[in-house]
């Protein structure tokens, strides 16, 4: 009898023990967590404090999701700028696969995924999750048009043939999102309007020109002044967009304020009773920079480096609204950037900090400085203990990932480019969910990596960074590669050195490209 009770209390303990554990959060049946993905634009893993200790920006959000969670030292985005970028994220899957994805759109653009195509936000809203987006889409969009025409652009008057009086024929909402709150592209691309479940808030549009000046009387042309033309607002380095239609109570100086403004909304829409899951896509730190006034000649590095004190505060802001409803515990709070920051040497001379801290490149390049990101996790009921993963990442990694947590099945043929890193997670940051990893310039040059080495089929930066591209000399090598493990700054070409592993990687690259 003694025995019997001594046995009985042993299994009752570790029932109790395993009760525990299913209680952090690991259990998709007992206590699936929400899931927010707080996703900078163009900004550099070097900006956050915490990463980079000579960083000219104080982030204490930032900084204190990596004391409390998991940084990714090791993460990439799937491309170097934001289109590609964006939906490798939210489809598991390389753009290079969707032509139509493969490289930066315009605001006036067409969707670039197929009607049926799988999402991250499709799958979570079969597991029973509220879905929302709220932010920058810049997927493209069916905008219904005065003529029936394709949707264009005349840059030059600024006017297009949209008919905003109407609702976009497809959009975000056909994707997975139960709600969305959209700004169409980049905050210097146009149309400068916000859309609510596809239909155009405050449509009687007007020109940005009637409510901006185009210069200042102090105005200066920078390096970045090759991307717009004469009819664009210019003001300062870092301050312009181009000339285009606006909704009259639009402001660009306000468009990060309200889409953090709409997403506590959503936020505060939601209960402890189920399960959502919030995209929120900022607007910033892209261009143009426009800091509040709270933060504006606060940091270190120029404009740009006050805006990111911004993007800190939206952290902040999200952090707060989760905690005063009860929701942080079981939150997945997800910190990143569709790619590198666009800071080029220039800047990184004139103010000594250099946003992507460590690497080669910047925005668009296929040197690791136009794609390694920031990946900050955080999770009180799940993360126990602050820790570092040096493994490969990729964000589509993070469309398997939700799948392990779950326990829930990822559709046949969706997420194809997409494995879990769960295990880390659970704390194993020893687990290795890949062992290569393709990246894509925004000119279309590729490359591939394992923890080793680094292939780049071609010569030059592939993006943003002078030379963009380079013809290879006679009997010189036609592409680079880099022992990347020992060099990070990629600035040892051993192409000729190792034309075994060339070759190697070369076969291995065409033969991910062609799944």
């Amino acid at each position: 009898m003694k025995n019997w009770f001594r046995v009985s209390l042993f299994i009752l303990l570790i029932l109790f023990r395993g009760s525990d554990l299913l209680g952090q959060g690991f259990d998709p049946q007992l206590d699936p967590p929400n899931i927010v993905i707080i996703f900078a634009d163009d900004m550099g893993y070097g900006d956050i404090k915490a990463l980079n200790p000579l960083s000219k920006i104080e982030t204490p959000a930032l900084d204190q999701l990596v004391a409390e969670g998991i940084s990714f030292s090791n993460a990439h985005a799937s491309a170097s700028v934001c289109t590609p970028s964006r939906f490798g994220l939210l489809t598991g899957e390389y753009a290079f696969r969707t032509p139509k994805a493969a490289r930066g759109i315009s605001g006036f653009a067409p969707l670039v995924m197929q009607e049926n195509r799988h999402t991250m936000a499709r799958f979570l809203k079969n597991a029973g999750y509220s879905t929302g987006i709220v932010g920058k889409w810049h997927l493209g969009l069916d905008w219904v048009t005065k003529d029936g025409k394709p949707a264009v652009l005349d840059a030059e008057s600024g006017h297009s043939n949209v008919d905003y009086s109407q609702p976009v024929s497809a959009g975000s909402n056909d994707f997975g999102f139960d709600y969305s709150y959209i700004h169409p592209a980049s905050l210097d691309i146009p149309p400068y309007v916000f859309l609510e479940n596809h239909r155009i808030l405050d449509p009687e549009v007007i020109l940005t020109t009637e409510v901006y000046p185009i210069r200042k009387e102090n105005t200066e042309f920078s390096w970045d002044k090759k991307h717009s033309n004469d009819q664009a607002v210019y003001w300062e380095k870092g301050v312009w967009w181009r000339q285009g239609e606006m909704a009259p109570s639009f402001r660009v100086e306000d468009c990060l304020n309200e889409i953090t403004a709409q997403g506590l909304a959503f936020i505060e829409r939601q209960s402890a009773d189920s399960p959502f899951f919030l995209y929120l896509p900022l607007t910033g730190p892209h261009t143009p920079w426009l800091p509040s006034e709270e933060h504006k000649g606060k940091s270190g590095a120029g404009l740009y480096g006050d805006f990111v004190m911004d993007i800190d505060q939206v952290v902040a802001k999200v952090k707060e609204q989760l905690q005063d409803q009860g929701l942080l515990e079981n939150t997945l709070l997800i910190f990143s950037s569709d790619n590198g920051a666009y800071w080029p040497e220039e800047e990184i001379l004139l103010y000594g900090h250099d946003s992507n801290r460590g690497v080669r490149g910047q925005k668009g390049d296929v040197w690791d400085g136009g794609h390694r990101v920031p990946l900050l996790i955080s999770w009180p009921q799940g993360i126990k203990e602050k820790a570092t993963y040096p493994g490969l990442v990729s964000l589509t990694d993070l469309f398997a990932t939700f799948g392990g947590l779950l326990n829930q099945e990822i559709p046949e043929g969706a997420a194809m480019d997409s494995y879990s890193f769960l295990p880390v997670l659970q704390g194993d940051t020893g687990f290795v969910s890949r062992t290569e990893m393709v990246h894509h310039s925004s000119s279309g040059m590729f490359a591939i990596r394992t923890q080793e080495w680094k292939f780049i089929d071609g010569l030059g930066s592939g993006g943003f960074t002078y030379p963009s591209r380079l013809d290879p000399e006679k009997a010189g090598p036609s592409g680079q590669l880099y022992r990347i493990e020992e060099d990070a700054y990629e600035r040892e070409n051993r192409y000729a050195d190792y034309p075994g592993v060339v070759e190697e990687l070369k076969s291995k690259l065409v033969e991910i490209k062609n799944r």
